[in-house]
């Protein structure tokens, strides 16, 4: 099915805050998701919100999560409650010549919909299997499948997005024109998450070698960077 190249702007989803910085656009929108799987889950129970972070991946238009069954975050969500799951990379920290107009570089997603209880076992062990292939493409091949026990103990819910804006910062700090004259210090210090040496598991049976699977997680590598290449390879 051939979706729209933007979701639809709405109150509640339209950018207000430095709306140049705001966008609909559905790829920019999946760009942003599939270059991390941590998120926050914002929901509200009996009049009290939470917000709850967790890990989460896509697959075409909808987003997944999941979690333990005794999860009361999960079975309330399962209900079909209005629920906002946001993503946040961090790119860079922004010093300008004055407090109030230093920043930060990053680029978010803010998405909406209602959750839904995936209950077939066979959907459910696919999409289990799904966010490890979503990490490690290539990685379920050579697990020990999960069993019907740890299936059953696991909650899987999946979101249609119904709406999405991205919300990006890039470039310098912006001044106000007479302060560029001032002797202060300003730019940009970038930030990335970088992958460190891999620590083996102390009780390796002897001989196991670090799978090929794993190379994308070289030491010094960008981890948004290794997440986006995993997300095009799973398709």
């Amino acid at each position: 099915m051939n979706l729209p190249s933007s979701y639809p702007a709405s109150p509640r989803s339209r950018v207000r805050r430095l709306p140049k910085r705001g966008s609909q656009e559905r790829a920019l929108i999946y760009e942003i998701l599939d270059a991390h799987f941590l998120c926050h889950i914002g929901y509200v129970i009996d009049g009290q919100p939470y917000v709850t972070p967790t890990g989460y991946w896509r697959h075409g238009d909808s987003l997944y999560w999941h979690g333990s069954a005794a999860s009361r975050m999960l079975r309330s969500q399962a209900a079909g409650i209005p629920v906002c799951l946001t993503v946040t990379l961090l790119d860079g920290l922004v010093m300008a010549r004055s407090g109030f107009h230093h920043s930060v570089n990053y680029r978010s997603v803010m998405a909406y919909g209602q959750a839904r209880k995936i209950e077939q076992p066979d959907e459910k062990q696919a999409a289990v299997e799904a966010y490890i292939e979503r990490l490690y493409p290539g990685r379920n091949a050579g697990l020990r499948p999960i069993n019907r026990q740890e299936l059953k103990a696991t909650t899987v819910l999946g979101m249609a997005i119904e709406e999405a804006s991205a919300k990006v910062r890039t470039g310098p700090p912006v001044d106000d024109d007479p302060d560029y004259d001032l002797p202060i210090w300003a730019g940009v210090i970038p930030v990335r998450q970088i992958v460190g040496a891999a620590v083996p598991d102390r009780r390796l049976k002897n001989g196991t070698a670090r799978p090929a699977h794993l190379a994308s997680y070289g030491e010094g590598a960008v981890l948004d960077e290794v997440l986006s290449r995993n997300a095009k390879a799973g398709g």
